[in-house]
């Protein structure tokens, strides 16, 4: 591990609230079928200590979900302005509720797919297991350069789906955590 990562009293109480939260949507919507989120919001916040992604000034997240792993990046990442883009409206509602609720105020929840949105730079793009990292990078031409990191979370076939790209690749049981840099 690169960086060591605390945990502020004041993360702990978020995510505490995210998981009520999460689980009064979930009754009507169905957004998850996660009953227990510990181990998602520790997926969701490793990459940290792995790589150096904490210098990011501007980052977006791609078919952000139910909030994972963009939610708890926000809350570490609080100099970051984050983006999140769900096109699925009621997973885009949920994640604007829980916004105002955890006052994320860095945080911008998008309620369309990335590549119908205007175009801004990045310094950061996370997305988890959404799609093929080719059509990833594909969807998000516009909004990154050759200074862009990419992290990705992705399961096990990861080898074959990057194909010729290069990446860093840190795998933790059945989580591949991919970071790539210098995709122009």
């Amino acid at each position: 591990m690169k960086n060591s990562l605390v945990l502020s009293p004041e993360f702990k109480d978020k995510t505490v609230k995210f998981a009520e939260i999460l689980a009064k949507f979930n009754r009507i919507h169905s957004l998850t079928n996660y009953k227990n989120i510990d181990e998602q919001i520790l997926d969701s916040i490793t990459p940290i200590e792995i790589f150096d992604i904490k210098d990011a000034k501007v980052a977006i997240d791609v078919g952000s979900g139910a909030g994972f792993p963009a939610i708890f990046l926000t809350m570490i990442m609080n100099e970051c302005e984050w983006h999140l883009f769900e096109p699925n409206a009621k997973k885009s509602s949920f994640l604007s509720y829980a916004k105002v609720a955890l006052n994320l105020q860095n945080l911008t929840v998008h309620s369309q797919k990335i590549e119908n949105s205007n175009k801004f730079h990045a310094d950061l793009i996370t997305s988890r297991a959404l799609m093929k990292t080719p059509q990833l990078i594909k969807i998000c031409n516009g909004f990154y350069d050759k200074s862009t990191k990419f992290l990705l979370y992705k399961g096990s076939s990861v080898n074959e789906e990057l194909g010729d790209i290069k990446a860093e690749i840190y795998n933790n049981k059945n989580r591949n955590y991919i970071l790539m840099e210098n995709i122009c």
